[in-house]
């Protein structure tokens, strides 16, 4: 069986839509959908990611079916809860309010001068317990969309035991996610079996990128999902669009027209 994640085109998130360009980036990546031999499509709730799926769909000739875990990856960090040393993983991006309080934020927007420097953020076990993620919601919502995402996977035949999948019944289906990237990360770190905050934070996938996996079962009855590719934006190339820098973070950090 296939999986194919699908990230949303350029967003206009004040709208949580798409940009013109974001439209540019839907049509071409419709114009190449068929080639994916697309059997079922599975469909953020969120504006940016169903109007992206709808220029495939319609070319598909197919309606996605509409998960609320496919929304993009909703934990929260609450520095009202953290210690003064863990609220240094947000240090540039905190906003307190006059009671005190503060404004919740993505818990995996973290600054790379605190996550190199702790480690347990990257082990397969122990980011569990670092003190970011005792300080957010991201345990209960993470399990809650891995919960999903084999629930959705066994019913395609594949039964999730332990760090393997038992087929049940095994087939060449292709299931297609059009989605987000940080969902799409918590999903390939389930699969690989290490922290979700590997994807999060060393890959980028720009918008409308497709990332692929495949199952593999070198003994009978056992599979894994091995990762195809990554962020592929070779749609764009043939249709002559120059990917969005909306996946990423400034190069160079005078480089004042990209995201800080």
């Amino acid at each position: 069986m296939r999986l194919v994640f699908f990230r949303h085109g350029d967003p206009d998130y004040a709208v949580d839509g798409l940009t013109a360009q974001g439209e540019i980036e839907a049509q071409l990546l419709a114009k190449q959908i068929k080639s994916f031999g697309i059997d079922e499509a599975f469909v953020s709730p969120l504006g940016r990611a169903a109007a992206t799926a709808d220029y495939s769909l319609k070319e598909l000739g197919i309606t996605g079916t509409t998960c609320d875990w496919l929304k993009e990856f909703p934990a929260m960090f609450d520095a009202s809860s953290a210690s003064e040393a863990t609220k240094k993983a947000y240090a540039t991006e905190l906003k307190k309010h006059l009671d005190g309080s503060y404004d919740g934020r993505i818990v995996w927007d973290i600054l790379p001068s605190y996550y190199m420097d702790h480690p347990e953020l990257f082990g397969a076990d122990t980011w569990r317990e670092s003190d970011v993620v005792k300080a957010s919601n991201m345990l209960e919502v993470y399990d809650n969309v891995i919960s999903s995402f084999d629930s959705l996977l066994a019913n395609h035949g594949y039964k999730r035991d332990g760090s393997i999948y038992r087929v049940d019944e095994g087939n060449d289906k292709v299931l297609a996610f059009f989605c987000h990237f940080g969902i799409t990360s918590v999903l390939l770190s389930h699969l690989w079996g290490v922290s979700p905050f590997v994807p999060m934070q060393f890959l980028a996938m720009a918008p409308t990128s497709v990332t692929e996996a495949v199952t593999e079962e070198r003994e009978r009855g056992i599979a894994i999902f091995r990762t195809l590719r990554i962020g592929d934006t070779t749609h764009l190339t043939m249709g002559g669009e120059k990917p969005s820098f909306s996946a990423r973070f400034c190069e160079k950090f005078e480089n004042l027209d990209e995201r800080h």
